[in-house]
């Protein structure tokens, strides 16, 4: 199977990062191929004379992992689950049940060196003492996280297990490269007060969120009719009972709707129906946010309000593949009113920085239509960069009254525009150490003052963009201080060579700015 150019990138980035570190983190967006990533990361480190284990909590997540593996590679897979054993196999790769493998007895039959390579898909699962105990037993493998984009709070507790961030690829990236389809968003004008609702776990109970839903589900009922009758709808909500409830009121209003859960013993069967457009509307109760994709899905109800994001994009990520005569992704939001907690929303699969999520929502909520949440991101983007900018010029006054003879990271961030430097944050171990000294030389030499970076994976990501900035041929840290202290804006966004002609200009005219020059107003490429 041919990977496509970002599936390359990853699994490069996987085994480039493995020679550093043990524990690597991919991030990849439901429907993108995580799976085919890490069978193809399976196969080369196979080819190297490894053994790897594939770990999944669940039967059907085992036999996913199996299937793909044999299509995408032609490699055979061994079973580690209840009687079936990979000591009695040859083959090489195997996919083991974490319900088997985290009992000391079994764990007990290998050898601690037997498997070189572990892979977990949903990688907040290997955070559970069970997937724990199977990585201390096999101590000395490289570990392979997978995950769906994950918010700063997921990245900081996954950074307390995994070492390295390997590769990453965006949700909007993916669908700006045509990888997904085009996600619409219609905040709908209902109230749900959530302010009773307690946390559980970090997340709303679900319980009190199914008490909480009750008195609106004939609203919501009324919502789905008029605006998904055209869509083939997936319906998340927190409890069996409620699920069974909306299914009841959908039938009873002529909606072809089927309900699924962990005791449907018909669940193959309603799933292959669904498929085939028996049912226009399937309700679940959080059984369907892993291991089942149904491309032809075309709008998402989220009905469990959530903290946690890697979930909310697991529900909304049933519906981002693309499918022949779908055009787009409808996401039904509510108004859940709460004082208490952030809930995930629309504005989060797009958005990390939070002054333009909310300004998203804002956005979405004052509109009452559906709007395509890239364009919304983009207004919402320009709508917040005088707040930004404001922000960042006082704290740039501050540092100019330092006077460093080097450009401050802080301005060289807004010179160049460098959103992910200027919202960045730490997350593995590694990353929140502080600078080295081979880095803070790489910067000083760089012209940029490396006294207020305070840890390694900042003065990385700096390093990174400067290197990527001489290659492009962009402007130097220094030439950016020069000119912006005389008055030119955007500096970031020069050439090199057009800011060494007006230092040359400058210079020459005893570093004066030449007459009919504005630097406000000056673009070198007009």
């Amino acid at each position: 199977m041919q990977l496509r150019q970002y599936q390359q990138e990853a699994h490069d980035s996987i085994i480039e990062s493995w020679d550093q570190f043990d524990k690597a983190l991919l991030v990849l967006p439901t429907g993108t191929g995580k799976t085919i990533v890490f069978c193809k990361v399976s196969e080369t480190m196979v080819s190297r004379g490894s053994k790897v284990l594939i770990l999944a909590h669940r039967g059907e997540l085992l036999e996913q992992a199996r299937d793909k593996m044999q299509k995408s590679t032609g490699l055979g897979c061994s079973l580690e689950k209840a009687e079936s054993s990979c000591l009695d196999d040859w083959f090489r790769i195997t996919v083991g049940s974490v319900q088997t493998l985290m009992n000391p007895s079994r764990l007990a039959q290998f050898k601690r060196d037997h498997f070189d390579v572990i892979i977990v898909d949903e990688a907040h699962h290997a955070l559970a003492d069970s997937y724990q105990r199977i990585f201390d037993y096999f101590i000395k493998a490289k570990v392979l996280g997978v995950t769906a984009t994950p918010d700063r709070g997921d990245m900081r507790e996954l950074g307390n297990f995994f070492e390295s961030l390997a590769y990453e690829y965006t949700l909007p990236q993916a669908i700006r490269d045509g990888f997904l389809v085009k996600m619409k968003a219609l905040t709908v004008p209902l109230e749900i007060d959530l302010t009773a609702v307690a946390q559980q776990s970090g997340d709303f109970k679900a319980s009190d969120v199914a008490t909480a839903l009750d008195p609106y589900l004939h609203q919501i009922v009324d919502e789905i009719i008029k605006t998904c009758s055209n869509r083939k709808t997936v319906v998340f909500l927190p409890l069996i009972a409620t699920s069974e409830k909306m299914q009841s009121m959908l039938l009873a209003k002529g909606v072809s709707c089927a309900e699924i859960n962990g005791n449907s013993k018909d669940r193959a069967e309603i799933l292959e129906d669904f498929h085939n457009d028996k049912y226009k509307v399937l309700c679940n109760s959080m059984l369907l946010t892993e291991g089942w994709d149904e491309p032809s899905v075309d709008c998402i109800i989220c009905l469990r309000p959530t903290k946690v994001r890697s979930l909310y994009c697991q529900m909304i990520g049933r519906g981002t593949r693309l499918y022949p005569g779908k055009e787009n992704l409808l996401i039904l939001d509510f108004l859940w009113h709460t004082d208490r907690h952030e809930l995930c929303r629309p504005a989060h699969l797009i958005a990390d920085d939070s002054f333009v999520s909310n300004k998203i929502t804002e956005i979405l909520a004052e509109s009452g239509t559906e709007l395509d949440l890239e364009d919304v991101a983009e207004q919402a983007a320009g709508d917040c960069i005088a707040d930004r900018e404001e922000a960042l010029a006082k704290k740039l006054e501050e540092m100019r009254r330092k006077k460093a003879k080097l450009v401050d990271p802080v301005q060289f961030e807004m010179s160049v525009q460098s959103e992910d430097l200027a919202h960045y944050e730490p997350s593995f171990g590694w990353e929140m150490a502080p600078p080295s000294e081979d880095q803070k030389k790489y910067l000083e030499k760089a012209g940029i003052f490396p006294g207020d970076i305070n840890n390694a994976g900042k003065a990385s990501k700096i390093i990174d963009r400067l290197k990527k900035r001489s290659d492009l041929k962009l402007t130097t840290p220094k030439q950016i201080r020069f000119l912006e202290q005389r008055g030119f804006i955007h500096v970031g966004g020069w050439k090199f060579e057009d800011a060494r002609r007006m230092t040359n200009r400058i210079a020459g005219n005893s570093w004066k700015i030449p007459a009919g020059i504005n630097p406000k107003q000056y673009n070198p490429n007009k």
